[in-house]
């Protein structure tokens, strides 16, 4: 018997909240939500000196057995701090050798970017600030193609900048201004990022100084930024933020600690990222923690 007009209208609606829910059920099982497809496990620590290991940290593939690089204060050479140039951050490597530290000052309309190219020449290349940009120069990350790199400000920002990586992107030059190629737009605020790195061609890793835990209900968290597309000089690029746990605080001293750099070695696939102990611990059980998926 056919159905009447009410029933029929019945039984089209239970198809389609059936056929709904088997959809949903199904896109929930191919993707995971981004904190249980991305969990890191923290593996172990090393010291980290306060004066040469205390800001940044990079793996570095080219030459082949490399040691890792470490920035902090006692790693400032006096050339360069005698021109004002009194802070280092997080620095980064290309896979293709090219070695980048990011420098700031205490005043001025520019920050500085020195790097040791594969032959161990030294060259310094300055970006004026832009409109609105703060002086800080926390970090920089190379994407994995090597010619564009992103660098960070402090505070609380929607943003990440995009620059040219100098010495490896052909258009630039020690002689002449870094220019912003363009910008990340973050979809969610992030407080006092201190160091960025690539773990694949629109992915970051971020360590995050944030001291009040109310974006994301933790203080210094590991975020993770997937971007819409591989970042450059030909538009800007949207960012999605997530926070995918706390970093340790472990120390003898109770206080303030202090996240610092991060640097991912696709090689190995170990995380590391520096932590920096409150009071006089700063000396004595500071951490540079590894992690694995």
């Amino acid at each position: 018997m056919p159905l009447r007009p009410a029933r029929r209208r019945r039984h089209t609606l239970r198809t389609a909240l059936i056929a709904l829910a088997t959809a949903t059920a199904a896109a929930l099982c191919a993707a995971p939500p981004a904190a249980a497809a991305d969990t890191w496990t923290e593996v172990g620590s090393d010291r980290a000196d306060p004066l040469t290991e205390s800001q940044g940290l990079a793996s570095i593939e080219v030459p082949a057995n490399s040691a890792n690089r470490y920035t902090g204060i006692g790693t400032i050479p006096f050339g360069v701090s005698i021109r004002g140039w009194n802070h280092v951050g997080d620095p980064d490597a290309s896979y293709d050798g090219y070695y980048v530290e990011p420098y700031q000052r205490d005043s001025g309309t520019s920050k500085m970017y020195r790097v040791q190219a594969p032959g161990g020449a030294w060259s310094e290349y300055v970006h004026a600030l832009g409109p609105g940009e703060a002086l800080n120069n926390s970090w920089v990350a190379i994407a994995p193609g090597g010619q564009w790199m992103l660098t960070g400000e402090w505070g609380t920002m929607t943003r990440l900048i995009v620059l040219p990586t100098p010495g490896v992107n052909p258009g630039t030059s020690p002689s002449a201004n870094l220019p912003q190629a363009s910008t990340v737009r973050l979809d969610r605020p992030v407080r006092d990022v201190q160091g960025c790195d690539f773990t694949g061609p629109t992915t970051l890793l971020c360590s995050s100084d944030d001291p009040a835990g109310t974006l994301f209900g933790m203080t210094k968290p590991l975020l993770r930024i997937d971007l819409s597309a591989e970042p450059g000089g030909s538009g800007d690029v949207d960012g999605r933020v997530t926070a995918l746990r706390q970093l340790p605080l472990r120390s003898s001293c109770s206080g303030s600690f202090e996240t610092e750099g991060i640097d991912y070695d696709r090689r190995t696939g170990t995380l590391r990222v520096i932590v920096v102990s409150p009071g006089f611990c700063v000396l004595t059980d500071s951490k540079t923690y590894r992690f694995t998926r």
